[in-house]
C-alpha cells in the first residue's frame, strides 16, 4: 500500500456567504466522509487549514501575507490515506464534500526516500 495526500481547494466558506444552518450541514458531510474513511480503514491523518496565507518565496525571501479575497482559492485542508493506487484514492475523493462549491481534489502521491 502507498500513501497519498488529497488536497481540497476552493473558496472560503466565509467568502461564500453560507448560511449558519448550511455551514452545519456542509460540517456533517465532512465529519460522515471522515468518519467513512476512518471504518474503511484508509485514514491516515488529515487537517483543516486557516483562511489567512503567508507566502515565502525567491532568492530574498519575499514575504506576502494573503487572505483568502485576496486568492482565487485556498487550500482548505488535507487528508493523508493509505490505497493501492490513484484510481483507489479517486474512488475515495467521490464523496469529498465540496464539490457541488467548485472545490477541487487534487491527488498527490507521498514520496518515500530510503535511508
Amino acid at each position: 500500500m502507498k500513501q497519498f495526500m488529497m488536497i481540497f481547494s476552493g473558496a472560503d466558506y466565509s467568502d461564500l456567504g453560507l448560511s449558519p444552518e448550511e455551514l452545519q450541514s456542509r460540517m456533517q458531510k465532512w465529519f460522515a466522509w471522515g468518519n467513512k474513511m476512518e471504518q474503511a480503514g484508509v485514514l491516515r491523518g488529515g487537517e483543516a487549514l486557516t483562511p489567512q496565507i503567508r507566502r515565502v518565496s525567491g532568492e530574498n525571501r519575499t514575504v506576502t501575507d494573503l487572505s483568502s479575497a485576496e486568492a482565487k482559492e485556498i487550500v482548505g485542508g488535507y487528508y493523508t490515506v493509505e490505497a493501492k493506487d490513484f484510481d483507489a484514492v479517486e474512488a475515495i475523493a467521490q464523496d469529498f464534500p465540496d464539490y457541488d462549491l467548485g472545490g477541487t481534489v487534487e491527488i498527490r502521491e507521498v514520496m518515500v526516500f530510503d535511508k
